[in-house]
């Protein structure tokens, strides 16, 4: 299933939050094989392009610097925007997948802070091209 894909690869965008060091293979034995692969391309895209992940975030989130966003709340984002902007994830679906996923990891308050910062990335995308 898909989503327990992009569990694992907010969990490790999470743990990379904290610790640049390589992860803890435990975390891939999580998943099935058939999952394997998607997120591999989640996490690989979000380490390749974490700083214009993380500059877009912080010129889209208003009122917040990024070191006082929620962890488990900047993990997600980060997970949302690398599938809307390097995986080509239609927006929606990364959108209600973020949202689905903040509801088991984040507070109750999360989802609507969550999805007003996706809705103005959406809004941005759009502009630009």
């Amino acid at each position: 299933m898909r989503r327990d894909s992009r569990i694992l690869a907010f969990k490790l965008i999470f743990e990379r939050l904290f610790n640049a060091a390589p992860f803890d293979e435990e975390l891939w034995q999580e998943i099935k094989d058939k999952d394997r692969p998607f997120a591999e391309q989640i996490f690989g895209e979000y380490q390749a392009n974490k700083t214009q992940i993380q500059n877009k975030l912080a010129l889209l989130i208003k009122g917040y610097s990024l070191d006082r966003v929620h962890k488990v709340d900047l993990a997600l984002l980060c997970l949302a925007l690398t599938e809307i902007d390097y995986i080509k994830t239609p927006p929606a679906v990364a959108i209600n997948e973020t949202l689905e996923i903040a509801k088991m990891f984040s507070t109750t308050e999360s989802p609507k802070f969550l999805n007003g910062v996706l809705s103005s990335v959406v809004k941005n995308n759009a502009k630009e091209e």
